[in-house]
């Protein structure tokens, strides 16, 4: 599938847009390709852009003062990243965004977006469900960090996600639930 398909695919899951508002907003988007371990968004960066996976995995996380990695997201096929706070307010970025494995994505600056939305009303209501989506989403994953142990909380990311297995390194996923790759590796092989 190639990526003007992948973006009309993810989209009409969600509104009905004509041939020629389809590629109004697809004329907005830029196609980018990166490398395993490369960086998308570095913290303390000026954040204008946010990303449509169509190939591979990217990480958002975050690193304390401690030197501890705290993932925030993985993003597979069809997800999106970006430091959404520094996107929308123009702060700097506090998270950063880099690759698990060698990645195509579809960026979209905040700029033509909130320009999209304007033109284009389903567009609008496009990108409301999709941020509602990810506050449920991340509602839900901090509810289950307040009250399940790290072993549910593993068996749910991989029932939710299976293909996560294979493609995220263990370390990242015991990042991912806020445990070592250690207290992970004596939880499923005492």
């Amino acid at each position: 599938m190639d990526a003007r398909e992948a973006l009309a695919g993810h989209i009409a899951n969600t509104i009905t847009l004509t041939d020629e508002q389809f590629d109004h907003v697809y004329s907005h988007f830029k196609l980018s390709s990166f490398k395993k371990g490369q960086s998308i968004i570095t913290a303390g960066d000026k954040v204008e852009w946010e990303y449509f996976v169509l190939d591979g995995c990217l990480k958002s996380f975050y690193i304390n003062p401690d030197l501890k990695m705290f993932i925030l997201q993985f993003a597979m096929p069809n997800w999106w990243a970006s430091d959404y706070q520094a996107l929308y307010s123009g702060s700097k970025a506090s998270i950063n965004v880099d690759c698990i494995t060698n990645a195509e994505v579809l960026c979209l600056s905040n700029a033509d977006r909130e320009k999209l939305c304007n033109e284009i009303p389903q567009i609008g209501h496009f990108f409301r469900w999709r941020t509602n989506k990810g506050y449920v989403a991340a509602q839900k994953r901090l509810l289950s960090f307040m009250n399940n142990d790290v072993k549910h909380r593993y068996e749910e990311l991989l029932a939710q996600y299976p293909q996560l297995y294979n493609i995220v390194p263990k370390h990242l996923i015991a990042a991912y639930l806020g445990v070592s790759r250690e207290t992970l590796s004596r939880l499923y092989h005492p």
